[in-house]
């Protein structure tokens, strides 16, 4: 009862006929073999409108999305595996929701994978190049970017560790960006200083100027002249110790 539920609501796989997909796949591997630079340029520029008009009219099916990214991936695939020589058979694979078809290619350097996937209306998804490497030169990368890996880690702590080493010149610019305050306070105290001199002076003018009314004062009563006066200051004088 579970076993017929379950494959009663499985969806059945993408039907497909093998001669009008092989047709695509040719016509796209055909054409991006001998398309040039500029050809490929000339198709990135044009406009969505009429790159799906010219598709439409060639009859493939074809998005002009899916169209630009194959050319761009046979683009790279040339970079990498060198120019285009051959390919061999068709694999096809179909599943409830695409159709994948593949075939093993010659290309100048290295051979590759050619991979077509097609959606459930049958128009092309996607295409892509895959490099085959052999099993010396998959170690070869993965020991270059262990090297790398390790580099890098290097680098970082060697720089972390130039940091922390920088750390015990913090307390000295600290100092010195606390003496500083001080210094200037004390050049400030100085004028300072020199400013209460005037007032002391400017106690004795007062003291003269009052004994010179006190002597006037004199005068005046006694009907004399100041020309007589002499005016000293009272001194207490220490008490002798030796007399006492």
């Amino acid at each position: 009862m579970l076993c017929f539920t379950a494959c009663g609501s499985s969806k059945e796989a993408v039907e497909y006929d093998e001669a009008s997909m092989e047709q695509v796949t040719e016509f796209l591997i055909e054409y991006c073999s001998n398309a040039d630079d500029a050809m490929m340029e000339q198709w990135s520029d044009m406009s969505e409108f009429n790159m799906n008009l010219q598709l439409t009219q060639a009859g493939l099916p074809i998005e002009p999305e899916s169209f630009v990214s194959a050319m761009d991936a046979w683009k790279a695939a040339v970079k990498e595996c060198g120019n285009y020589v051959s390919h061999g058979d068709y694999t096809y694979e179909a599943s409830g929701k695409e159709v994948k078809v593949s075939t093993e290619a010659e290309f100048k350097d290295r051979d590759a994978m050619i991979t077509f996937i097609f959606d459930d209306r049958l128009y092309l998804d996607s295409m892509t190049v895959d490099a085959e490497y052999t099993t010396g030169e998959i170690l070869e990368k993965a020991g270059l970017n262990t090297v790398l890996g390790m580099g890098t880690v290097f680098v970082v702590l060697i720089f972390i560790s130039l940091i922390i080493s920088l750390f015990r010149f913090i307390p000295a610019i600290e100092n010195a960006f606390k003496k500083k305050p001080a210094a200037e306070v004390k050049k400030e105290s100085i004028p300072a200083a020199d400013a209460a001199v005037p007032e002391v002076q400017g106690s004795e003018t007062d003291d003269t100027e009052l004994i010179a009314v006190i002597s006037a004062a004199i005068a005046a009563a006694e009907g004399t002249s100041t020309d007589g006066f002499i005016v000293r200051s009272i001194r207490r004088r220490p008490s002798n110790k030796w007399n006492s």
